[in-house]
C-alpha cells in the first residue's frame, strides 16, 4: 500500500528485456535505504526490488504490467516518480493507493493558472473506471484531487511544489500516464452496477 505522496525521483540507468519481462535499473537517493524484496512504486506501479548496488537497484516488470502501464515506453535517462510502501501507523497524507495501475491516460493540455498549473487528461471509459468530482486519482503515482470530471476526461490542479518535485514538469499534450482510480470509488461503482 502507498499514499501517492512522491518521495523522490529516480533516473533509469538501464533496461534489459528477459523473455517477456523488463529489468529496470534505477539510480536514486533512496537506494541506500532499500533492501531486496521491498516494494517501491515507480510512476505508480508497485514493483519488487530484485537486486542492489551502492547507487542503483533493479526491479522487474512482467509482460502484463508492461501492457497496462507506461513502463513499456521507458528509455535510459528517463525520470520516474518513486514512493516506498507506507508504514502502518503513519499519517496517510495522500489517499489509499494500491500501486496497481488500472489503465493509462493521455495528457491533453497544460495551462498555467496564476502560479499553478491545470492539467487535462483523457482515458478510455470502456474499462468502467470512474472519476468523481473532488475525488482522488493517482497519476504516475501522485495522489491528486479530480476537478471537472467528465465521462472520459478530468483535470487536476498542480501546485508549484508538486510541479517541481514530480514528473509533472515534463508532461505535455500527448504524454501517456499511469492512472489508478480511487479504490473506494471503484468498489462502489462495481456494487452499484450489480
Amino acid at each position: 500500500m502507498f499514499t501517492g505522496i512522491i518521495e523522490t525521483l529516480g533516473k533509469v540507468i538501464s533496461l534489459e528485456t528477459k523473455g517477456g519481462n523488463l529489468d529496470i535499473t534505477i539510480e536514486s537517493s533512496l537506494t541506500p535505504e532499500l533492501k531486496i524484496d521491498q516494494s517501491v512504486a515507480h510512476n505508480g506501479v508497485c514493483l519488487t526490488v530484485v537486486s542492489l548496488t551502492d547507487t542503483t537497484y533493479t526491479v522487474t516488470a512482467i509482460a502484463e504490467t508492461l501492457n497496462k502501464t507506461n513502463l513499456d515506453t521507458l528509455k535510459t535517462n528517463d525520470i520516474v516518480n518513486l514512493e516506498r510502501a507506507m508504514i502502518l501507523g503513519s499519517r496517510l497524507d495522500g489517499h489509499i493507493v494500491q500501486g496497481h495501475v488500472d489503465q493509462t491516460g493521455k495528457c491533453t493540455s497544460v495551462k498555467e493558472d496564476n502560479g499553478s498549473w491545470i492539467f487535462s487528461f483523457t482515458y478510455d471509459p470502456a474499462n468502467g473506471n470512474p472519476t468523481i468530482e473532488k475525488g482522488s486519482i493517482t497519476i504516475d503515482g501522485t495522489s491528486l484531487t479530480v476537478v471537472n470530471s467528465g465521462k472520459n476526461t478530468f483535470e487536476v490542479a498542480i501546485i508549484p511544489y508538486t510541479y517541481e518535485h514530480t514528473r509533472f514538469n515534463s508532461y505535455k499534450p500527448g504524454t501517456i500516464v499511469n492512472l489508478e482510480f480511487d479504490v473506494i470509488g471503484k468498489y462502489v461503482a462495481k456494487l452499484m452496477a450489480k
